[in-house]
């Protein structure tokens, strides 16, 4: 699968859905693009429970987008990784959100658009593992 983000801007909060395997370069910098692209917003979520894989580029990446959002001002959480990103991701110190971090980020803006948002993202199916 080739690797895609997806943007869901709520409020002054991104989620970035991220899809796919950022083994490659090309990954890495479309995810680049994707969170510098978040000036206006307060948190950037990456959501990572469609990324199969990570190299060393995307996590090189993802440290490199974790001290710009510092400079910037914006929390930058990611949310959900796979078992195999997340074993990459022991190795180095980020900040991963829960389930209830993320619906305390949503119960933040607007509610009709924090619900669809959830309905959209996590079908009730979907929810029970969180519990």
């Amino acid at each position: 699968m080739m690797p895609s983000v997806h943007i869901d801007n709520v409020g002054e909060m991104a989620i970035i859905e991220c899809a796919g395997r950022f083994v490659r370069s090309d990954a890495a910098f479309k995810l680049r693009e994707a969170v510098t692209s978040q000036t206006d917003s307060r948190v950037v979520v990456l959501d990572l429970t469609e990324m199969h894989a990570i190299g060393g580029g995307g996590l090189g990446m993802l440290v490199l987008l974790q001290r710009w959002a510092q400079e910037h001002d914006i929390r930058f959480k990611l949310f959900n990784p796979s078992r195999p990103v997340l074993d990459k991701l022991k190795h180095v110190d980020f900040e991963l959100a829960t389930l209830q971090q993320m619906m305390s980020l949503l119960s933040h803006v607007d509610s009709r658009y924090a619900r669809a948002l959830i309905e959209s993202q996590f079908p009730l199916h979907q929810l029970s593992r969180y519990a």
